[in-house]
């Protein structure tokens, strides 16, 4: 981390940390729940910040997706990438569920973190919320739209109202599903805006579920093939937009912020092969 902040990276964004037990990717998963393991990220914070950078951590949620007997979902339905059905949450687990996010971003300032990224795309815990495709409820949390995206919009609030003002919130929206049931723009720009209003200081662009039959990241991929996705986001929202997947030289990158279609660009293989 610290090689890269020498490096020159502007803000770095962890890989994926669970709010939970259940909610990790697999059993034993990278968590952050205590005190205890915060003190162990307080190593990799300091490091960044003696090297000049700035970093945040990823909550990740992992819902259907966790290769585990605990995981949970909106519903319980099993996805096909995984051997395990989810268990359906009550209205008490859904708010668990909440409490958890919020007491890891808490955690995530106490270790030294220069904010967070909440994972709201990719198919995740969030984005399995978000989807009629994953969410079959027909309480407070499913069937209208606004009732889908209740605890996207709950989670970033109650998580800015615990961080305070001078804390950054990454919220990674999902603005192309690419499976059946997605989202659709309307509702993507919908939950936009509402994010925004909650608090996220950043949003993030996911691309595709990994479900999804359509590569995203595979080298047949053009260059930046999904940064005109970001750019149609802009002018919805006031915030600043970040967009990824198959940007891969600096090159690419700049030629997406001059052409204006983001305002940052995000990278993760170029930076492991390349700090």
């Amino acid at each position: 981390f610290a090689e890269r902040a020498r490096g020159g990276v502007g803000l770095m964004v962890t890989g994926g940390i669970a709010p939970n037990e259940e909610g990790g990717v697999y059993d034993g998963a990278a968590k952050l729940t205590n005190a205890q393991e915060a003190e162990q990220h307080r190593i990799v914070t300091q490091a960044v910040h003696e090297a000049g950078g700035k970093i945040c951590m990823q909550i990740l949620h992992a819902g259907r997706y966790a290769y585990s007997r605990k995981q949970v979902a909106p519903s319980a339905i099993q996805a096909p990438i995984n051997p395990f059905t989810p268990r359906e949450l009550d209205e008490e687990g859904i708010e668990k569920q909440i409490a958890d996010f919020v007491n890891c971003s808490t955690l995530a300032r106490s270790a030294g973190y220069d904010g967070v990224e909440i994972m709201g795309s990719e198919g995740y815990f969030i984005n399995q919320f978000l989807a009629a495709h994953t969410n079959h409820r027909t309480d407070r949390w499913g069937g209208s739209y606004e009732n889908r995206m209740r605890l996207a919009v709950e989670i970033v609030t109650r998580v800015r109202e615990a961080v305070g003002a001078d804390f950054i919130i990454i919220f990674r929206l999902s603005m192309l599903d690419l499976v059946e049931g997605g989202s659709s723009w309307q509702e993507i720009v919908q939950l936009a805006k509402a994010v925004e209003q909650a608090g996220a200081t950043l949003i993030n662009t996911g691309i595709g579920w990994h479900e999804a039959r359509i590569p995203t990241i595979a080298t047949k991929v053009p260059r930046a093939a999904f940064s005109k996705v970001t750019a149609k986001l802009r002018g919805s929202v006031n915030v600043p937009l970040i967009t990824t997947n198959r940007i891969n030289t600096p090159e690419v990158a700049e030629r997406i912020l001059s052409e204006g279609d983001a305002d940052m660009v995000s990278m993760a293989r170029p930076f492991l092969a390349d700090p």
